[in-house]
């Protein structure tokens, strides 16, 4: 087995603009560069549209690696739904030939729930969700990967008749790290099938008899055999956790919020009239608490990369503090017991 790579997820904020400048994006350079500092492989950004968080992170990236001189950064994840896939795949490998090949990029359907408000607002479609989806993940694939697109009927100052056409630029390794968000086993599988890297958040869409992290073992499983089955190799999956180690009164305060909504949500779950999602649960406690917990995790055990989950709509200090006391107190211990 591959040693644990370890990298982190937040959102990183548009906010704070004064003049020409963010603070909330400026706070998200500062969070790499800490991260690059404290050895996380990878740091990851949430995508989200017409909301105060990160809505285009490509250029945010490019802007990165001219702070930052290791660490890879990727999405988690745009949102395929509301994308031109051929100016994707141009802006993603533009990206990545700027930044000397640290882009992960990861994708998802995008909110099926929100689509009376996002799809006008993006380019609606007469297509089921589902359908639109595929279209575009497949046009995306294509594209980024240097399929043909169109062939010139005529000259043109393009090219002469009979021409080829593909999306410019070409990144040549990039397709090798795209990867996607799946809640299911199927979306999982059809991720393999795909040639497509695995991401397991911290929320699974399907209710079961299994424990959240069999399920997500369950759905690590049959897609390393449908990736195996499409391109020979196991391919690579990242799972997220929230972690949040309590090593001092503050901790307890600064956490309240999420370590309530933690038991309240583990609490509700299977119960009649609840909605059919199921979370993980925080890791929280001593370092040796957590370290225990992470370590009986099935999923985790399976996979290649640990993500630590950092919350939203809490002060800097406290995802800075997360990510140093993990880093500090965890991960070593951790990584050592990797098989």
């Amino acid at each position: 087995m591959s040693p644990l790579r370890t990298g982190f997820l937040a959102f990183v904020e548009h906010t704070g603009v004064d003049g020409t400048r963010s603070e909330g994006l400026e706070e998200g350079f500062r969070l790499f560069q800490r991260a690059e500092r404290l050895g996380y492989d990878a740091g990851w950004v949430r995508t989200r549209h017409l909301e105060p968080y990160l809505s285009a992170p490509l250029p945010f990236f490019a802007a990165l690696a001219q702070r930052t001189d290791r660490i890879a950064f990727g999405t988690s994840v745009v949102p395929i739904r509301y994308e031109n896939p051929v100016r994707l795949a141009e802006e993603a490998a533009t990206t990545d030939l700027l930044t000397g090949g640290r882009l992960h990029l990861g994708l998802s359907a995008g909110y099926a729930d929100g689509e009376a408000l996002f799809g006008p607002v993006f380019g609606a479609t007469d297509r089921p969700f589902d359908d639109e989806v595929d279209l575009r993940l497949r046009r995306f694939l294509s594209a980024v990967r240097g399929e043909t697109l169109t062939v010139t009927e005529t000259d043109s100052p393009v090219a002469p008749a009979g021409t080829a056409l593909t999306a410019q630029p070409l990144s040549p390794t990039l397709p090798e790290r795209l990867s996607y968000g799946a809640g299911r086993v199927a979306t999982a599988v059809r991720t393999g099938s795909l040639g497509l890297g695995l991401q397991l958040s911290t929320l699974a869409t399907e209710i079961t008899d299994l424990s959240f992290e069999e399920y997500q073992a369950k759905q690590i499983a049959e897609y390393r055999a449908a990736h195996r089955a499409a391109t020979g190799r196991d391919g690579t999956v990242s799972v997220g956790r929230m972690i949040l180690p309590l090593l001092r009164e503050s901790d307890h305060e600064d956490y309240a919020f999420l370590l309530e909504r933690d038991r309240k949500r583990q609490a509700a779950h299977g119960t009649p009239g609840a909605p059919p999602l199921h979370f993980g649960v925080v890791h929280s406690g001593s370092p040796e608490q957590i370290v225990a917990s992470l370590t009986a995790d099935a999923a985790l055990a399976a996979a290649d990369e640990l993500v630590v989950v950092l919350p939203f709509g809490h002060a800097p200090a406290v995802s800075r503090r997360i990510l140093d006391t993990v880093a500090d107190t965890v991960l070593p211990a951790l990584v050592e017991r990797r098989p």
